[in-house]
């Protein structure tokens, strides 16, 4: 006698009933490009539905997020100036401070994420103080405390610092501690990849390097036992999550660290995996929804319990019809 397992994928009421992994728009975080300028909406080419906003461009959207039931956002600021030690991304006056101030404005309990890094702040586009070609960690470290702590300032609920220095983790809870900011939390880009997959995101931040590449502070994609190191690392200096970075190649390594560790931990879908679906899809090889929502629903069984997407408005929205 053999197993009748197709009795329990007989009708949608069943499967439904036996289901183990479910998405809702409650496990998404949207990620919003701001700018300096007025009436600015200018959509990002090679990530189609996605934009750059103006601060008085953000009711819209916030509002949009809203409606959708979607509960965070990760803010990524492009600031009018650059320069060798990134001064506009710690400047409270900069482009992410003031976007975080807007957004609390227009809605207090929405929670706000912001990036933590130098590379789309920095003329020479790494994510670092350049000591002659190589980035400095240690000095970087100053930076990327002070980068977090204007953040706070301004009104963020969670710090991602995302540069891949050794340290930051701890340099960063150091300084909101000493500052009085005890409540504001991590999440750590623990595992960030150095990955062909960011190349449409480097376009929406204007944040490539002028030279070489970032190999040498970001991970290798052959290693996953490092990835835990680094995880572990995180954790032990004080991160409340942890993010894998790709995703979709990575749900090993977001398998790995939900065996060994209890932090929560954070999917981040990256650009060109939106991108390729985009693509596909309107060259009529693929189903769009089909396939993004498949992409998402792996990531939450591999066992990240939130997920980065520019999908997150049109999955929330698919979700939401099928409610």
């Amino acid at each position: 006698m053999f197993n009748r397992n197709r009795r329990l994928r007989e009708r949608k009421e069943i499967r439904d009933l036996v289901k183990e992994t479910v998405l809702t728009s409650k496990d998404f975080i949207y990620p919003i490009f701001v700018v300096e300028g007025n009436n600015i909406k200018e959509e990002i080419p090679s990530m189609p539905g996605n934009y750059h906003y103006s601060l008085d461009r953000l009711e819209e959207i916030i509002d949009k997020v809203t409606s959708l039931g979607i509960r965070g956002i990760i803010l990524f600021g492009i600031p009018s100036y650059k320069d060798e030690i990134g001064s506009s991304a710690y400047d409270d006056n900069g482009i992410v401070q003031k976007a975080v101030r807007k957004i609390k404005e227009l809605n207090k309990d929405l929670w706000v994420i912001t990036d933590v890094c130098m590379c789309q702040y920095t003329s020479h586009g790494h994510c670092g103080i350049l000591k002659g070609s190589r980035v400095d960690n240690d000095e970087t470290l100053k930076y990327i405390a002070q980068i977090a702590l204007s953040h706070a300032k301004a009104g963020a609920d969670m710090i991602a610092p995302s540069d891949m220095m050794d340290g930051r983790i701890q340099a960063i809870r150091d300084i909101l501690d000493e500052n009085g900011f005890l409540h504001v939390s991590i999440m750590a880009y623990s595992a960030k990849y150095s990955s062909a997959f960011y190349g449409p995101f480097r376009e929406a931040a204007h944040s490539a390097p002028q030279f070489g590449d970032r190999k040498s502070y970001q991970m290798d994609p052959a290693n996953i036992r490092e990835a835990m190191r680094e995880i572990e690392c995180d954790i032990d200096e004080g991160a409340d999550i942890i993010m894998v970075k790709p995703a979709l190649s990575y749900l090993d390594v977001i398998r790995w660290a939900r065996d060994r560790y209890d932090t929560p931990i954070a999917a981040y879908s990256v650009s060109g995996e939106y991108a390729m679906i985009k693509a596909g899809a309107k060259l009529g090889f693929i189903n769009e929804k089909q396939v993004a929502m498949e992409m998402l629903l792996s990531m939450k069984r591999a066992g990240a319990d939130i997920i980065i997407t520019y999908y997150a408005l049109d999955a929330a929205a698919w979700l939401k019809e099928e409610a």
